[in-house]
């Protein structure tokens, strides 16, 4: 009896010992070995060795590209304006050992080194340059961070800047200063389009002012030319000259004798002489 039970502890140590000695690496990671505290070397992916009880597995990193999300953080321009900028890097473990002890924690050193960097390189530029350079920001970005980062066994594939945008107070300033320029625009376009109305009023006072004096001057050559042909008809005679003044006379009473107003009287023209004319008629 006691000899099965050892059997059977020696057979449990030997399966207990095959477990711990041997190590079966999932593809895409690489595992990190300690002998006796102390780096000894590092498993690919497949069936691997090692000492039982004396190697251990302390670390297993990734070889798949990591994912970094960069948090938002505020970053003043050269011109003093405060921008929101945020970022995501995409980073590849090359040498785990180098990733696990060479810094405490890979990822927040890879994080605080791009956001320090990201506020030193938004910061040597002006608002304008900040919003319309994304790519000048990403290269940039990446050549001041990949070689600090290979001493960790870590290369850089690429950063993104995510969003890049001024803080909310001074997008209210930017929007209320784009709003005094409309109306700027408006009120010099509205005060341009008034000035050109004045321009074309008065230039068609004066053309009309010029039609007018044009024409009182036809009309008075013409007055004039009448008033010489009928100088040259009538000449010393009376008469015809009577004749032409008493039908304007009777054209001119029978237009007022249209009027509506029914207090319209009509006098001749010479009362006196048309009294003694009546006079004489009588004796």
């Amino acid at each position: 009896m006691e000899g099965m039970i050892v059997v059977s502890t020696i057979f449990l140590l030997v399966i207990i010992t095959i477990f711990k000695g041997v190590r079966l690496v999932p593809q895409g990671s690489k595992w990190v070995v300690q002998r006796l505290g102390k780096f000894q070397k590092s498993l690919s992916p497949g069936l691997n060795l090692i000492i039982p009880y004396i190697d251990v597995v302390a670390f297993k990193a990734t070889t798949k590209d990591i994912v970094l999300e960069i948090p938002s953080q505020e970053v003043i321009t050269r011109d003093n304006v405060v921008i929101i900028a945020n970022a995501v890097a995409y980073i590849n473990i090359i040498s785990p050992e180098k990733a696990v002890y060479g810094v405490e924690d890979y990822e927040l050193a890879i994080r605080t080194l791009v956001q320090t960097s990201l506020r030193s390189i938004v910061g040597e530029m002006t608002l304008d340059d900040a919003l319309s350079s994304r790519d000048q920001i990403k290269a940039k970005l990446k050549m001041s961070i990949s070689e600090d980062i290979a001493d960790w066994g870590i290369t850089l594939k690429t950063v993104e800047i995510q969003d890049i945008q001024p803080s909310s107070t001074m997008q209210s300033a930017m929007e209320e200063q784009a709003a005094a320029e409309r109306q700027r625009r408006a009120t010099v376009t509205r005060a341009d389009g008034e000035k050109t109305a004045a321009i074309l009023e008065a230039d068609g006072r004066l053309e009309a002012s010029r039609r007018d004096a044009e024409a009182k001057v036809v009309l008075a050559e013409a007055t004039k030319t009448a008033l010489e042909r009928v100088n040259e008809a009538i000449q010393d005679k009376e008469l015809p000259a009577m004749y032409l003044l008493g039908e304007k006379y009777i054209e001119a009473i029978h237009s007022m004798s249209k009027s509506d107003n029914s207090k319209l009287v009509l006098l001749p023209a010479d009362i006196p002489a048309a009294v003694r004319g009546i006079m004489s008629n009588t004796k």
